[in-house]
């Protein structure tokens, strides 16, 4: 779709801003990094938005927490799969979200969230792997939740968790 394609393209000219390609992502620690500080400030400006409203009709988050010693025992693919599936649950939040919050603080830091979680979601669905395409149809653990700032801290929290164990195992293999 070419909204899709725009996000993957503004997404691959933003990783290109700091020289780097999809796979200097996974090799070049400090782009995870960077990403990871993003996550966190937008957290921190949602936080600062005044009177954010309760979401009348609650987003469906994505479980994110993980246990190291199970995450290990993955394959790449399936642990592709499954930030996939929490990455479509969270953009979908974010959508759904962005619908219910008109003060413009909140809309604004929302529409940055749903751009930046999709992008990932479209850089991982487009990598090169063995096992083809990624296909929807996924059904993660998840949880109802009313507060907007629960949507940016699930985010924060996959980008620090599992995209940052994930990038760093696929860096041992393919950045020697």
């Amino acid at each position: 779709s070419p909204p899709g394609l725009l996000l993957l393209t503004s997404f691959l000219l933003h990783v290109e801003e700091g020289r780097a390609s999809p796979t200097q992502l996974v090799c070049d620690s400090r782009l995870i990094q960077k990403y990871i500080g993003e996550a966190k400030d937008m957290e921190t400006r949602v936080g600062q938005c005044q009177a954010l409203p309760t979401l009348g009709c609650p987003a469906v988050l994505p479980l994110v927490d993980f246990s190291l010693q199970q995450w290990k025992s993955k394959s790449s693919e399936s642990k592709r799969r499954e930030i996939l599936c929490d990455l479509a649950l969270l953009v979908g939040a974010a959508a759904g979200a962005q619908g219910q919050v008109t003060q413009e603080c909140g809309a604004r830091q929302l529409g940055q969230l749903y751009r930046h979680a999709n992008s990932f979601l479209l850089l991982l669905q487009t990598f090169g792997w063995e096992a083809g395409p990624w296909e929807p149809g996924c059904s993660p653990r998840s949880e109802e939740q009313t507060h907007v700032t629960s949507i940016f801290l699930t985010y924060r929290q996959l980008v620090q968790g599992k995209l940052r164990f994930f990038f760093h195992d696929l860096a041992k293999d393919s950045c020697k």
